[in-house]
C-alpha cells in the first residue's frame, strides 16, 4: 500500500468502539454526545474475529503497526482477547506486529496487567493537565486526574514499554499546564507530546 506521495503505508488504526466515558470538548462534546445520542449497536461493531481477519489482510499488504482506538477502547468488553488474537500475527518479514493502544487512561489501572499479558507492546494515554479543575473541565465528566496517573503507573509496573502521553492544548483552558506536565513526566520514562 502507498499513499498519494508514493510512501508505503505501514500503520493501521482500528477503532474498536465509538463509545467513550469522557466528554472532551475537542473530541466528544456533551452538546452532541448527550444522553440521546445513538451509538452504534453492538451488532454493528466488527467482531474480534472480523478485526483480526481485516488486520491480516492489511498485513499482507505491508502493514506492520496496529493502533487500537475508539472512542475509548478499554470500554470494549474483553479487549484483551482481541489483543491476544492480534499478537499472534506476524509482519511480512515474520516479525511480531507493533501493537499499541490509545486510551484516556480511566480504566488503565484495572487493565494494565491483562493488556500486557495479552501481548500489547505500547500504550498512549490522553492527558490534558495535572490540575484537577483543569483536567475535569477538559474531560467534562469530573473524572479525577489521580486515576489517570494511577493508570500510567500501573502501565509502567506492568512493563508496557514506550508509554506516550498526548496532551491537547486549548488556548484559554489548559496552556498553563504545559510546563507542569513537562516537569512531572521528566525522567519518568514517559514521552509527553
Amino acid at each position: 500500500l502507498r499513499d498519494a506521495l508514493k510512501r508505503p503505508l505501514r500503520d493501521l488504526r482500528i477503532s474498536v468502539t465509538d463509545r467513550c466515558n469522557f466528554r472532551c470538548s475537542y473530541c466528544m462534546p456533551k452538546e452532541i454526545f448527550d444522553n440521546d445520542y445513538k451509538y452504534l449497536p453492538h451488532s454493528a461493531l466488527l467482531t474480534f474475529e472480523e478485526i483480526t481477519r481485516t488486520a491480516k489482510s492489511f498485513i499482507a499488504l505491508g502493514v506492520e503497526k496496529l493502533r487500537l482506538t475508539g472512542g475509548e477502547p478499554l470500554l470494549r468488553k474483553n479487549i484483551e482477547i482481541l489483543i491476544q488474537q492480534l499478537a499472534t500475527l506476524k509482519t511480512l518479514e515474520d516479525r511480531p506486529l507493533d501493537i499499541t493502544l490509545t486510551t484516556n487512561g480511566s480504566l488503565l489501572a484495572k487493565k494494565a496487567n491483562a493488556l500486557k499479558a495479552a501481548g500489547l507492546n505500547r500504550i498512549t494515554i490522553s492527558l490534558d493537565g495535572l490540575d484537577e479543575a483543569v483536567f475535569q473541565k477538559m474531560n467534562d465528566v469530573d473524572f479525577p486526574v489521580s486515576d489517570v496517573l494511577s493508570g500510567i503507573e500501573a502501565a509502567q509496573a506492568a512493563g508496557l514499554g514506550s508509554i506516550k502521553i498526548n496532551m491537547v492544548v486549548k488556548r484559554g483552558t489548559n496552556e498553563q499546564e504545559i510546563l507542569p506536565m513537562a516537569h512531572y513526566f521528566r525522567g519518568k520514562g514517559v514521552a509527553l507530546r
